[in-house]
């Protein structure tokens, strides 16, 4: 698999067909290889040249802990990375973790930004805080019980240690205090608060964005990506389109079902947009 070094990290990447280039970022800490993401890069590589990359602190890329949050460090990386790949302005296209990555790289990068796409926006009390649950706060308690040997034995890592054996002696090689320092302003992101409808993005930064927006609604009963969530996102962006899922109100939960039973993964579904990522871009 290739890599690249963008902005103090190497930064693993794959890349599929050919024509007007699109990226897309999953959710989650999950890997390029993360079930549903492959097939929906399939679907669209006939049609477009598709970016597949694992951010730092997934799948085989460095690990790394820079930026303001861990959203942002993101998209400085992804706009990077296009850069240096020559594929911008490109179409920057994300589900769950991966639009609010899609979204701060149009935000941030407006020069590599051809067109968005997000779907499963993440908002709303729970879902917010579910995320700092997730993504900072059994890192900062291991940290300062058990220092850098603790973080290393959490067993998120397990996937990018074992893509990336490198990627053990650098969490080891840390400064615990300056860990939980990192940590704890990558936590700001998901405190709730008025006027901030994703984590970390300010409704004044969705109002910015100059980039035709596909923007997904989300379904009636998804707790972790509100339906609120997307139609306020779709409503701050001038000009955004708001389109209708391919599937159904229930997708997110069903789906979670069918994880946890062993019977499915939670992107499953992904594939289905193609055709309206298509119709969209033109391509």
């Amino acid at each position: 698999m290739p890599s690249i070094e963008v902005n103090g990290g190497n930064i693993a990447y794959e890349i599929l067909g050919d024509g007007p280039p699109i990226v897309l970022t999953p959710g989650g800490r999950f890997s390029m290889n993360v079930p549903g993401l492959r097939p929906l890069a399939e679907a669209l590589a006939p049609r477009m040249k598709v970016l597949l990359w694992d951010r730092p602190n997934t799948g085989a890329s460095d690990v790394k802990f820079t930026g303001d949050t861990e959203s942002n460090m993101h998209a400085d990386d992804l706009a990077e990375l296009l850069r240096r790949l020559e594929m911008a302005p490109a179409v920057i296209a994300g589900g769950s973790a991966g639009s609010r990555v899609s979204l701060l790289t149009a935000i941030r990068h407006p020069d590599v930004t051809d067109k968005v796409v997000a779907w499963w926006l993440s908002g709303g009390v729970f879902g917010t805080m579910t995320l700092a649950m997730t993504y900072n706060l059994p890192f900062i308690a291991a940290a300062l019980v058990g220092g850098m040997e603790a973080v290393a034995a959490l067993p998120q890592w397990e996937d990018t240690f074992a893509a990336n054996p490198g990627n053990r002696d650098r969490v080891l090689g840390m400064d615990p205090d300056e860990f939980v320092r990192v940590m704890q302003s990558w936590l700001l992101a998901y405190v709730p608060e008025k006027g901030r409808p994703i984590p970390g993005v300010e409704e004044a930064q969705l109002a910015g964005v100059k980039a035709p927006c596909l923007v997904f609604r989300s379904g009636t009963e998804d707790q972790y990506h509100t339906m609120e969530t997307s139609l306020a996102v779709q409503r701050l962006i001038p000009g955004s389109t708001l389109a209708e899922p391919p599937w159904g109100e229930d997708e997110w939960p069903r789906l979670q079902k069918l994880t946890a039973a062993g019977q499915g993964f939670i992107f499953d579904c992904w594939p289905k947009l193609a055709p309206q990522v298509l119709e969209f871009t033109g391509a």
